[in-house]
């Protein structure tokens, strides 16, 4: 039995455009999204595999699969939630997601300093990756990570709360190689009461997760 599944997305796929067209949002979610929940089950069944037969010989291939099909599942699950039609602009305290607005100005000194390294962060990753906003739970500080293919180049014990998309398959068949038109607009579709919720559950349950002082 399949352990992870592709979630269902939270709107249709015309919602988001003209920002990002229907024909990518369906590509990008049936078949892009699906390889990787596809990739992540198949890896684990590989692994029982191994376990059984006591053969171990491609035990490192199977753990890079692993963290690669996982975190890219883990990722696009939150980037279809991050996003809204309704959305973009910047949090402010009269939309209820005010804590999360004073944390951005404390951690990167103002929303248009966080919004700036945040969008060179997506738009230069090198190869194919993600910018990612985290919650980091040792300091209890908000970062920003380049995030390379799904899964290098991140803070252990970090908690994505909102992600960029900067894969090709994310962007090029309406932006072309224009990359970072794609991130410019991508902030105007961005869901602040889905990253406000996912701060106050990162900060809520960073005790569960870390020892470290």
């Amino acid at each position: 039995m399949a352990i992870y599944t592709l979630p269902e997305l939270p709107y249709d796929y015309a919602a988001l455009a003209p920002v990002i067209s229907p024909e990518i949002i369906e590509l990008h979610h049936d078949k892009h999204h699906a390889t990787y929940v596809k990739g992540a089950n198949d890896t684990l069944e590989q692994l029982a595999e191994a376990r059984e037969k006591d053969q171990w010989g491609s035990i490192n291939g199977l753990e890079k699969n692993l963290a690669f099909h996982l975190s890219g599942h883990i990722l696009h699950s939150i980037y279809w939630t991050n996003m809204t039609g309704d959305g973009g602009g910047e949090p402010l305290e009269k939309d209820g997601v005010g804590e999360l607005a004073d944390a951005l100005a404390e951690h990167f000194g103002s929303f248009g300093r966080f919004k700036a390294q945040l969008s060179k962060a997506a738009a230069t990753t090198q190869g194919s990756g993600w910018g990612v906003l985290a919650y980091e739970p040792v300091s209890g500080r908000l970062v920003v990570e380049q995030v390379y293919d799904h899964q290098g180049n991140v803070g252990q014990g970090s908690v994505p709360i909102l992600v960029f998309d900067a894969w090709e398959h994310a962007f090029y068949l309406q932006y072309k190689n224009q990359k970072v038109d794609f991130i410019e607009a991508m902030w105007k579709v961005v869901n602040w009461q889905d990253v406000a919720r996912r701060y106050t559950a990162a900060k809520e349950r960073a005790h569960n997760l870390l020892l470290a002082p």
